[in-house]
Order: structure tokens, then C-alpha cells, then sequence
């Protein structure tokens, strides 16, 4: 049993021949929905915009009001787009997502080698074709991890649905999209902003496999998880960072009680619920 996705309709219908529907030729956003609303959104338009745009595809004006007064204790707001339709989906996040934000996550890397990005490559959009990142995640989990970690060339580049962000000598770290050729995370975008709050620097540079072991702390930054700790690096237990509830009490992330929680499958209050896929 699932618990009911609230589905706001936006523009267009769906038909059977959307190149969305067949192809995954769509873009869409998913933002973290709380008691005050919507959480980043206009930096998640921005990005839905620039996704859209890779695609040939145009935002209908609409889209930005399907988010207006929602908000929810912990929720999950999807804003889609395709050739044909635009709709916006609200849910509760995934205990399995609560899970790793408390807990942190087990964490396997895969080198990718070292081929260039195609010009036609889709990479830094958000895009509906989404099957080989949760194939690669699947793969992962198969392997007893919870998430996987690409590499590129021997270097650190993203998870399949998150971006990368680590600590090291009191500079707060994620990759540099612009000459990777990945995803922008606005979730990393905005935890680096606002590292000096804290008193952390923030950098975005490369960081190499090698080097990935040593560094004070890993985190997959996205916009239902917040942060999720990497405990364990391809089967190597690494301690628990002080950082991690300091940095998600600075994103507006309360993490859930050690206890007694809803069994997999349920929301806080033991409604079963359905999972929308979390993202960067």
C-alpha cells in the first residue's frame, strides 16, 4: 500500500505519443517541501529552466505557481515539464531517505574513465531519462552499498541523484560543474554559500580518488536528503563527523530521533507512503 501522491495539474495533457512518455525527453525538479514552503525553488526554476532549454523545450509560465502555498512537515514536491504537459506531484519523503540523512550511508566509488563529454551530452541537465541513474544505484545496493560515487579519470565527480561535498582542512568542498560537465547541485550551490556561517571556507576544485580516503569528511548532497554522511567508503568504516548536524541544522534539515522510527514504507505517522527519487 502506498500513500496517495497529490498530483497538481499544470498545462497540457499527456498523450501517448509525448516524446516525455517515450523517450524521457522532459525535465524535472524535485525540492524539498517544508512547514514554510517550498525550499530553494527559484534556484530549482533556474535549473528546470536550463534543463528545459538543453532539451528544446520551453517552461510554461504556469509552473512556477504550482508550488504556491504548499508546504508540508517533510515533503517532496516535483515540478515536471515534457513537449506536451506540465504537472507538479507532492508526497512525503521516503523513510529509507529520513534513514540516510540520520544515519549516513555506505558508499562505493566507480571509475567511469576518462572519455570527454559528447557536445549533445545531457549530463548537466535534469532530464526525465533517468533509468541509468537508478540502474547505477541499483548496482550499488547490490553490492551492499547504499549510494555509489562516480569517478572520472581517477577523479571525484557525483552520485547518481547527489552531488559531492567534503570537508578538508576547514574548506567545505564540492566539484566544479563548469569544467566537469555535471550537474549543478543546488543543494552544494547553497550549503557553500553559506559555509562561513559556520566558520568554514568554501572551494569548489577537484578532488582525486586518492586522495577521497583522507579528507576530514564525505557527504551526497541533494535536495530530500540535505546531507547523508558517508560512514563507510568502499567498505572502509569511517568515524562520524561532528560537522553533520552542524551543516544540516544550517540547511534547515532536523534530523529524525536514534529510536524507534515508521517501518520502511511509512511517512511519520505510519501511513504507508510512496517514494519520489531523491535528486541533487
Amino acid at each position: 500500500m502506498t500513500a496517495p501522491i497529490m498530483v497538481i495539474p499544470g498545462s497540457g495533457e499527456l498523450t501517448p505519443l509525448d516524446r516525455g512518455l517515450l523517450y524521457g525527453e522532459g525535465a524535472f525538479e524535485t525540492v524539498h517541501l517544508r512547514p514554510t514552503g517550498p525550499w530553494l525553488l527559484e534556484a530549482h526554476l533556474a535549473r528546470l529552466q536550463r534543463s528545459a532549454a538543453a532539451l528544446g523545450l520551453d517552461v510554461p509560465p504556469q509552473v512556477a505557481g504550482l508550488a504556491d502555498g504548499l508546504t508540508h512537515s517533510d515533503g517532496a514536491l516535483r515540478l515536471v515539464v515534457t513537449p506536451s504537459t506540465s504537472f507538479a506531484t507532492v508526497s512525503p519523503v521516503p523513510e529509507e531517505i529520513r534513514r540516510e540523512r540520520r544515519d549516513g550511508i555506505r558508499l562505493i566509488t566507480y571509475d567511469l574513465g576518462g572519455a570527454a563529454r559528447v557536445p549533445w551530452s545531457l549530463a548537466a541537465a535534469k532530464t526525465l531519462s533517468y533509468a541509468e541513474n537508478l540502474a547505477a544505484k541499483r548496482w550499488a545496493v547490490a553490492r551492499g552499498a547504499d549510494d555509489l560515487l562516480w569517478l572520472g579519470d581517477g577523479h571525484a565527480l557525483e552520485a547518481p541523484t547527489a552531488s559531492l561535498v567534503w570537508l578538508d582542512g576547514g574548506t567545505l568542498c564540492t566539484v566544479p560543474p563548469d569544467a566537469t560537465g555535471i550537474l549543478p547541485g543546488t543543494t552544494a550551490a547553497h550549503l557553500l554559500d553559506r559555509a562561513g556561517e559556520v566558520g568554514l571556507r568554501a572551494e569548489e576544485r577537484m578532488l582525486g580518488a586518492a586522495e577521497l580516503p583522507a579528507v576530514e569528511a564525505i557527504w551526497l548532497a541533494s535536495s530530500l536528503r540535505g546531507l547523508a554522511e558517508a560512514r563507510t567508503l568502499d567498505g572502509v568504516p569511517r568515524a562520524a563527523s561532528p560537522w553533520t548536524p552542524r551543516l544540516l541544522d544550517l540547511l534547515g534539515f532536523s534530523r529524525p530521533p536514534a529510536g524507534p522510527q515508521p517501518k520502511a514504507g511509512e511517512d511519520g505517522d505510519g501511513r504507508a507512503q510512496a517514494g519520489p527519487v531523491d535528486a541533487a
